[in-house]
């Protein structure tokens, strides 16, 4: 399912003139070697829900995946943001000032433990520190993982954070929901673990590169064929 997607009317300062092949994308090993997965199911990097951009999301994200959940609707407890290109110009630390109504609106909704950041970025081994997960921490008032592998392969760890904070109920990976702008990565990692995944498609800086447009153009050719996202089921319970 695609939101409505119109023109944005809101771009980050100076980057009106920031080229999108400028977006860095560091050597991800985790990436790498999860990738490959694709080639037995090429479904795993299709989302269950897309919108252009972050300020789209609906609220709550149960109402995107309805058709995903039972009679009664999925049961979505907690909600995984990424950080670059999602909520945050890349390598910023702050939520763009564009979504900062709908990030409180998450806040209000999943409050305390039931929302949390997962950078591939801030709060990995690339952090010194752990000093930009500190100053996130800080700008957005939500918690951010601290993982040793990268996104995909750091899905155990969300659901270890998830199970040592009883008070937001996840007992499952199908209550969760991983929002993020890699179909690779972000997306990927969802359906890994079972999880709900919605794609944020344009993000706060256009990104025409290499990478984003292999994974624009495999998502594109499979929805055409008429593929579609797995079933979020939990191999957590």
């Amino acid at each position: 399912m695609i939101a409505n997607n119109p023109t944005r009317s809101h771009m980050p300062h100076g980057g009106s003139t920031r080229r999108s092949n400028e977006l860095e994308h560091p050597m991800n090993v985790s990436a790498s070697i999860n990738v490959l997965r694709l080639l037995a199911n090429p479904t795993l990097c299709l989302p269950h829900y897309t919108v252009s951009t972050f300020d789209q999301l609906p609220v709550p994200l149960s109402s995107a995946c309805s058709k995903y959940g039972t009679e009664k609707g999925p049961d979505i407890r907690a909600v995984v943001l990424d950080k670059d290109n999602c909520f945050a110009v890349p390598k910023q630390n702050s939520v763009y000032p564009a979504y900062s109504a709908k990030f409180d609106e998450l806040r209000k909704a999943y409050p305390d433990s039931r929302l949390l950041i997962v950078s591939n970025s801030a709060g990995t081994s690339s952090d010194k520190g752990y000093q930009e997960a500190d100053l996130l921490e800080r700008n957005t008032g939500v918690k951010v993982l601290r993982h040793t592998t990268k996104k995909p392969g750091c899905h155990a760890e969300i659901m270890s954070h998830f199970r040592n904070a009883p008070e937001t109920g996840v007992t499952a990976s199908n209550q969760v929901a991983i929002v993020g702008d890699r179909l690779f990565t972000d997306v990927l990692m969802a359906n890994m673990m079972g999880s709900h995944s919605v794609w944020i498609k344009d993000g706060v800086v256009p990104d025409h590169g290499l990478l984003s447009r292999v994974e624009k153009g495999l998502s594109g050719f499979l929805l055409r064929r008429g593929y579609a996202a797995p079933n979020p089921r939990s191999d957590f319970e």
